[in-house]
């Protein structure tokens, strides 16, 4: 099993962290089998290439625009994931379809591709999700933690013990 769990967005964009912010309440809550990799890929684009190529899966956490209320979480799969980024809120997305269409090219692509999003209320420049949005990471985590499941590979919740361990070690890898 060769999975990927990658968050993306800016920080500073309110609702744009979104995506971010639902892989680290997954590192910090949860422990994942051999595997699956958590990744804080910020804003990141062509340098999520080497991160990306070859998987079995890739669930990508982001903030979308699906024209749906704020706070809506949507489920995409496959071919629907570039045609959302036609709608793009932020470079990262547009980055983020170069670095599928040159996997394309190179025969490297995921084996499957979903995306977990949720509408932003807000993007205005400011650290912190929205109350609407914040509440919604809750519905979107549980998808990842269903979907998951759904191949064999739950994750495990950690004991409190666990998460004192943890508080303060998640560091983003880029």
């Amino acid at each position: 099993m060769n999975i990927l769990i990658l968050g993306v967005g800016n920080l500073l964009l309110s609702d744009e962290a979104v995506g971010v912010r639902i892989v680290e309440a997954l590192g910090s809550n949860y422990r994942f089998a051999p595997g699956i990799e958590l990744l804080d890929g910020g804003t990141a684009g062509m340098e999520l290439l080497e991160a990306m190529a070859s998987r079995d899966h890739i669930i990508l956490a982001d903030a979308v625009r699906s024209g749906n209320p704020p706070g809506t979480v949507v489920t995409l799969q496959g071919e629907e994931i570039p045609t959302l980024f036609g709608r793009k809120i932020s470079p990262h997305q547009l980055g983020l379809a170069d670095v599928l269409s040159a996997l394309h090219m190179t025969g490297e692509s995921p084996k499957r591709l979903t995306l977990i999003g949720i509408e932003p209320e807000s993007l205005e420049p400011r650290i912190g999700l929205t109350p609407l949005v914040a509440a919604a990471m809750g519905e979107a985590t549980d998808r990842i933690l269903t979907l998951l499941a759904s191949v064999g590979a739950p994750a495990m919740p950690l004991s409190e013990q666990e998460k004192a361990k943890q508080e303060g070690l998640w560091r983003s890898p880029i």
